[in-house]
């Protein structure tokens, strides 16, 4: 395991992570510091545990809102893959339709076009 020292509220704190995450932990600690740096310039000194779990519910709070868009946005992925196969069902009849009529129309031309090359045989005789 690795071991990192991040700052929080001018605090030193020694961490462990594994091997590579060394520089998403101290991404992590530093988004930390900037709401605990924001709720201090708000409120003052009220007290490290306060801050702390002020800036936690924050984070939670966040966290609670990109949940919710995100299972908005899965839902709406749902709904347009369904309509997506409703439609390729829907293209898929109208291309069997469309060649059974290609289908049905090349045997009436084939049809006419005998009958017409029936007719000067039958006229020259």
């Amino acid at each position: 395991m690795a071991q990192i020292s991040v700052t929080i509220d001018g605090k030193a704190y020694r961490m462990a992570c594994e091997e590579g995450q060394e520089d998403h932990l101290t991404e992590l600690a530093a988004r930390l510091d900037r709401y605990v740096g924001h709720l201090k310039s708000q409120f003052g000194e009220i007290g490290d545990l306060r801050i702390t779990v002020m800036a936690g519910i924050m984070i939670m709070d966040e966290l609670s809102e990109m949940t919710r868009k995100m299972a908005a946005l899965e839902k709406e992925i749902d709904a347009l893959k369904s309509n997506r196969e409703g439609s390729l069902e829907v293209q898929s009849r109208n291309e069997e339709m469309l060649a059974s009529t290609i289908g049905e129309l090349t045997e009436r031309i084939a049809g006419l076009a005998a009958k017409l090359n029936a007719r000067p045989q039958a006229e020259a005789n």
